[in-house]
């Protein structure tokens, strides 16, 4: 089933805050996902902040529970002068179940229609203890590039949006096509602010070896299969000797060893931003049970992945 993500388009929006989430769910499309982009505002003629009118919006539609609402960043005054229908429509969406997100000082119109309240959340720097006078139930964290609180999202602002918009891939469709488009748009695939800033699906990717790349694009795609040296070694028509020493020099580790940093990497993922158990993301990771993932976890963290989650919240 597609996901319908509402884009909200206002006066002054920045540009940057709606082309940014927008390239990355249509080049998640581009690569399997199914994003259906709508664009919706007050008025059918809007003059973005950077002096572009964008013309032929679709005036507020009613929204399902399993749409995406995308509210990039406007300037601040002219948010906080909407009508009030527009604040309304959002408070709608979110009763409806949707998922709300926020670019930059987007994160304003959520507060406006009391969606912050008890919820984590973040903003551009600039107008991160204004936000704090103004929703004070609001829990609004800085030095991080983007908050994801249950169906409330939040970014801190201009190119994090595309970093949300990334975590959002990961989560409906997984670390490898979220890795994927992240290279396609020539940017790190970052988790949030205080974790390591790249995924292991864009990291060692950074040379020119054409039988490694192609092994590591196995490797990505399939990354909880169980694979041989040997299968690995006939995809790209080497010896498995040669095809070891060729990974150790370009990547540093094994074939081997770099599909369990994939799968640990995608464990951490799974343990930052989903609610599932330590004995499904196992599974969903290519572990034979919940053991094994703690084992190898606990070698690579020092922690387990309970106490790993813990140390998020």
């Amino acid at each position: 089933m597609s996901k319908r993500v509402v884009v909200v388009v206002l006066p002054h929006v920045n540009l940057l805050d709606l082309s940014g989430p927008v390239q990355a769910f249509s080049a998640a499309t581009r690569f399997g996902a199914d994003y259906e982009l709508a664009f919706v505002s007050p008025d059918p003629l809007v003059t973005s902040a950077q002096g572009l009118e964008l013309a032929a919006l679709t005036g507020l539609t009613s929204v399902r529970d399993s749409d995406l609402v995308l509210v990039p960043g406007t300037d601040l005054t002219m948010s906080l002068e909407l009508a009030p229908d527009v604040i309304g429509w959002i408070r709608e969406a979110a009763h409806a179940g949707a998922q709300i997100a926020s670019v930059c000082t987007g994160a304003f119109l959520l507060g406006e229609a009391g969606l912050l309240d008890g919820h984590r959340c973040t903003a551009h720097w600039s107008v991160i203890e204004h936000m704090r006078e103004r929703y004070p139930r609001a829990r609004v964290v800085d030095d991080v590039l983007f908050v994801m609180d249950g169906s409330i999202l939040t970014s801190a602002g201009i190119a994090s949006g595309i970093d949300l918009s990334l975590a959002i891939i990961e989560q409906d469709h997984g670390a490898a096509l979220a890795a994927r488009v992240a290279r396609e748009l020539v940017v790190y695939l970052r988790r949030n602010g205080t974790a390591a800033p790249t995924s292991p699906f864009v990291e060692f990717r950074d040379h020119v070896v054409p039988e490694v790349q192609a092994v590591q694009q196995i490797l990505s795609d399939g990354f909880s299969q169980h694979y041989t040296l040997e299968e690995l070694s006939r995809a790209v028509h080497l010896a498995p000797r040669t095809l070891t020493s060729k990974f150790v020099r370009t990547v540093g580790m094994t074939p081997l060893q770099y599909q369990q940093t994939l799968r640990i990497g995608h464990a951490t993922a799974l343990l930052s931003s989903t609610d599932l158990s330590v004995e499904a993301i196992s599974l969903a990771c290519g572990y034979a049970d919940a053991r094994q993932l703690r084992r190898v976890f606990a070698q690579v963290h020092g922690l387990s992945p309970r106490e790993y989650r813990a140390s998020l919240r």
